[in-house]
């Protein structure tokens, strides 16, 4: 695709899973902060859930939607801390194609005016999985907005220049081509 065309916004379908083993819905503000971010920006929300810290059910639901045509975008949010029960990068890892470590790195470093250098426990995590793009933040609601608004803000429109994950996104590719 040519740099210098004029991309239109392309809306993803992306599915939103909280971890936390004390949170219900009702209570869920990062997850919530993440719909209604993504349905603000454009996007659609392809499913919400949330689920307990157990590595295999976390696997298994993010399997699910990443063999999904129609999920583009996985967030998760919790479960990415140093305690016995965070395993959420443990168990997304094995399901990537490939990481993106620029996404912690850049996580890690927009947090340190926030946290300061309590963010080197932050194990933020992103990467792509049949044309999948799975992030991997902590569960705090002041972290999923440092990340939306710092990354997959920007990351996630295609009209973002130089580049963004649209591209690399099933079936997002083809819209933006036809948009």
């Amino acid at each position: 695709m040519n740099h210098k065309a004029e991309a239109s916004f392309v809306p993803l379908n992306i599915a939103v899973l909280t971890v936390s083993d004390t949170r219900s819905l009702e209570t869920d503000t990062s997850g919530q902060l993440f719909v209604d971010r993504l349905t603000a920006a454009g996007h659609n929300l392809a499913a919400r859930v949330l689920l307990k810290d157990d590595l295999y059910k976390i696997r298994a639901q993010v399997a699910t939607w990443i063999a999904e045509d129609s999920v583009q975008v996985v967030l998760i949010t919790g479960g990415t801390g140093f305690t016995g029960r965070d395993s959420t990068p443990e168990a997304i890892a094995c399901l990537l194609d490939k990481q993106v470590d620029g996404f912690g790195e850049l996580f890690r470093q927009i947090s340190v005016a926030d946290i300061g250098t309590s963010t080197i426990q932050s194990r933020a995590l992103a990467g792509l999985a049949n044309g999948t793009l799975v992030c991997c933040l902590p569960g705090s609601t002041n972290a999923c907005r440092t990340g939306w608004d710092g990354i997959l803000a920007e990351q996630l429109d295609a009209r973002h220049r130089p580049c963004n994950f649209v591209t690399h996104l099933k079936q997002a590719a083809a819209c933006e081509s036809r948009g």
